[in-house]
């Protein structure tokens, strides 16, 4: 089987495998709704006050908060990705049996991540986005081009927010528990991703950092795309360079992983 086969194959394990939990499917989307309708009430609060709050209007505010609930666990914007089976394989030094594989190890498990995020964007993400759309006023595009655009966005948003949580979990080699650096992870996804506020709410300075950190990458930035509200090439030059800078970080500190691993005899 050649190289691009064997990750397709991956990839579609990766979808089947989480296709399997149709309760915690149901859950999920039953979470998302929920979780949903108690942000736009929150937003469409603040806007009442303060219109046109961060440059969007209130059915703009009103497509942000679905938008995120639908990629909430697209990317895995709090965790609980494949990062967490990495992790637990490296703890048990189950990692090894990957290591033997004929597939390199990032590209094996960026697969297998892409195989969930595409079951959880239609499984769990699609019904809370068409409720919110059918029950409260949205601001969607009208033409194929800005969809378009949005879906390689969001493509983009995939490959950085696998960056940063394989990082995360190859620091599992070094540390004897990485429950503290997913709990980081987590905070780190809620707060800079845009999840709570849109990003471009934040004040002064504050605005100006998170809007250049990668998590910008998963929710704010395709947004935007989605809402008509940013240069696409250039959201598309900023989402490819943090993928690039991530995926090869992940790339150094798998090879000092590996190395580590042979030196311990694992």
């Amino acid at each position: 089987m050649g190289s691009g086969r064997l990750y397709a194959a991956v990839t579609v394990g990766g979808f089947r495998r989480y296709a399997t939990y149709r309760t915690a499917t149901v859950a999920g989307v039953f979470t998302n709704t929920v979780f949903g309708l108690i942000l736009v009430y929150t937003y469409l609060a603040l806007w009442d006050v303060r219109p046109h709050l961060g440059g969007y209007d209130r059915a703009q505010a009103v497509t942000y908060v679905w938008l995120g609930q639908a990629l909430l666990a697209t990317l895995a914007i709090g965790g609980s990705g494949v990062e967490t089976e990495l992790m637990e394989r490296i703890r048990t030094g189950d990692v090894a049996v990957d290591l033997y594989r004929p597939a390199d190890l990032q590209l094996w498990w960026f697969a297998a991540d892409l195989g969930r995020s595409l079951f959880q964007l239609l499984g769990r993400g699609v019904l809370p986005f068409v409720f919110g759309a059918l029950v409260f006023p949205v601001a969607l595009p009208h033409d194929w081009g800005t969809w378009a655009a949005f879906l390689v966005a969001l493509a983009l948003a995939m490959a950085v927010s696998f960056g940063i949580r394989y990082l995360v979990a190859l620091l599992s080699f070094w540390l004897l528990d990485g429950t503290g650096m997913t709990q980081i992870m987590m905070l780190a996804g809620f707060f800079c991703s845009g999840l709570m506020l849109p990003l471009n709410v934040f004040p002064g300075a504050l605005g100006d950092v998170v809007r250049l950190l990668p998590w910008s990458s998963l929710l704010q930035r395709p947004a935007d795309v989605l809402l008509g509200e940013a240069d696409v090439w250039r959201t598309f030059a900023f989402q490819g360079a943090w993928a690039l800078v991530l995926l090869a970080a992940g790339r150094l500190l798998q090879s000092a992983a590996t190395r580590r691993v042979v030196v311990q005899g694992g």
